[in-house]
């Protein structure tokens, strides 16, 4: 492990093989630029090829977990447990991080000591690492200049794989809720924000997030909307002006991406 990581990046993986060594690699690459990181991965008894790509990155691993666990937000929270970055994070296995992420992410987070968490673009890619549904990344990136706690409540604009916290923060807030089926980082981030804000990463896309069939926003969407607006509830109250905001929002996506599915199912 490195000594006093700057960074601690956590991957859950389970029958990730298609994606997985991508994900890899991007991590890699953020070593050879000299970032003090300690990676972890969690997987959950693959039956793939996954734990014979693992072995072969096993040099760019500094801690490896193989056992069964309950879902992604369970292997997160292994991984959690085990962080000891000052900055910590998680990629899950079919995301990718900027070559340059990592570093600009320790040094924006070094200029704001007092916010608990950072975050900046990400770009949506398909299966063949090609950008696509621009429309939704530029209408989160439309909220970044508004970032308040206020805003974030009202809509979730901030994509995950391009989210960083700080472990004070973690050790604070406590671990991801594993009931949830796919809001859990939403539920996050909301928990987080109360513990010093957030503060927008300037500059280009540090991630990119993998939209693919079998990807949780692809096949449970109307859940992940209705977990996300039940989070925001909790947090600002159900009566008020951000969860009614919030479920015209909720209604609005979930009746775009209904739209979109029935595109890609027809074609």
């Amino acid at each position: 492990m490195t000594s006093n990581p700057a960074i601690t990046v956590i991957t859950p993986n389970w029958n990730g093989e298609r994606f997985l060594e991508r994900t890899l690699e991007s991590i890699r690459e953020q070593r050879n630029r000299g970032v003090a990181l300690e990676y972890i991965v969690v997987d959950g008894g693959s039956t793939d090829r996954s734990r014979e790509i693992l072995a072969a990155y096993r040099d760019a691993i500094d801690v490896l977990i193989v056992e069964p666990d309950q879902g992604p937000a369970s292997a997160i929270n292994k991984g959690l447990r085990r962080a000891n970055g000052d900055v910590v994070a998680w990629l899950n296995a079919d995301d990718v991080y900027a070559p340059d992420a990592l570093t600009r992410v320790v040094a924006a987070c070094a200029a704001f000591p007092e916010r608990a968490l950072g975050f900046g673009r990400c770009r949506i890619i398909d299966e063949e690492d090609r950008e696509i549904r621009r429309g939704i990344t530029r209408f989160k990136e439309a909220f970044f200049p508004f970032s308040s706690r206020f805003t974030i409540q009202c809509i979730n604009y901030i994509s995950q794989p391009a989210m960083f916290f700080r472990r004070e923060a973690m050790l604070r807030v406590g671990g991801l809720r594993e009931d949830l089926k796919a809001a859990w980082d939403y539920e996050y981030i909301l928990r987080l924000w109360r513990c010093g804000g957030g503060f927008v990463i300037p500059g280009p896309p540090l991630a990119d997030f993998r939209w693919h069939a079998a990807s949780i926003s692809g096949t449970h969407f109307r859940r992940q909307f209705r977990e996300e607006y039940e989070a925001a509830v909790a947090d600002a109250g159900r009566f008020s002006p951000q969860a009614l905001i919030h479920l015209g929002v909720r209604w609005g996506i979930v009746g775009a991406y209904s739209l979109m599915a029935r595109k890609s199912t027809r074609h």
